[in-house]
């Protein structure tokens, strides 16, 4: 199946994350077509879509957001995920997963998640540095790419499924 795969990445690590899905779901048979949100403006031509962004204070990126405004009544007719990167401290992510758990009842989206992201204080801005040390959050590389791939594997068991529904008889 053909799957938009739309990252919103400000430093490069929820794009890591998107590539590590795309290359799952590449090696379960499907294509994935990895872009920023900026660059989609319609789904025409894809048959599952997957929309990530990276966490800033609570908040996913604006053109994430952006895209799920804009497409939204695009995105309740195909399978649908969304995730979310930044947090290197999960307690700090409940507004975050409650905001998550809304856009998935709101489009009907299979799944969310929220995973821990990648925090270097070395290449934030300074907002976002004194951002970062008012949530306590430890610099480093808290990603789980195990964790990352087994969901893009169930990711793909669904996009199989719907495939093997949708054959003509």
């Amino acid at each position: 199946m053909r799957v938009l795969l739309a990252v919103a990445s400000r430093h490069g690590a929820t794009w890591e994350i998107g590539s590590s899905i795309a290359k799952t779901l590449e090696g379960r048979g499907h294509d994935p077509h990895l872009v920023s949100p900026e660059a989609v403006t319609s789904l025409e031509g894809y048959d599952a879509a997957i929309v990530g962004s990276a966490v800033y204070i609570t908040q996913l990126l604006p053109s994430a957001r952006s895209l799920l405004e804009r497409l939204g009544p695009d995105l309740v007719e195909i399978p649908l995920w969304l995730f979310a990167s930044g947090l290197a401290r999960p307690s700090s992510g409940a507004k975050t997963t409650a905001y998550l758990a809304q856009l998935t009842e709101q489009l009907g989206a299979y799944d969310h998640r929220l995973f821990r992201g990648r925090l270097e204080r070395a290449g934030l801005s300074f907002t976002e540095r004194v951002a970062a040390a008012g949530v306590l959050n430890r610099e480093g590389d808290h990603r789980d790419f195990e964790v990352i791939e087994r969901w893009a594997d169930e990711i793909a068991d669904v996009l199989d499924q719907v495939k093997a529904d949708t054959r003509p008889l």
